[in-house]
């Protein structure tokens, strides 16, 4: 099972400091796309997208959700307004280690 993420720079940079792969989006419609092209590949399992570029598209990802086996997690985006967010932490927890 093949993990991404999906959103700005420094989202998708953080995580791949942790060794996740990602792909940068700036806005809500190019995350759209590409995670719509992720999700149609077997091999990914769970995409992890920044809550700041989901906020306008989630109608469609809701949809998405209901259509295909991948997970896709909303995380709070780099300087949200949300408290301080632990990537790592967060990754073990959604992946159960």
């Amino acid at each position: 099972m093949k993990i991404f993420t999906v959103g700005s720079k420094s989202f998708v940079t953080s995580f791949q400091l942790a060794g996740v792969p990602g792909l940068i989006s700036e806005t809500p419609q190019k995350a759209l796309n590409e995670i719509t092209r992720l999700t149609d590949d077997p091999d990914v399992g769970l995409i992890l997208v920044s809550d700041d570029i989901t906020e306008s598209i989630n109608d469609e990802l809701t949809s998405l959700r209901a259509q295909k086996s991948t997970l896709v997690f909303a995380l709070p985006a780099a300087g949200s307004e949300k408290t301080e967010v632990d990537y790592r932490v967060m990754l073990k927890k959604i992946l159960g280690v």
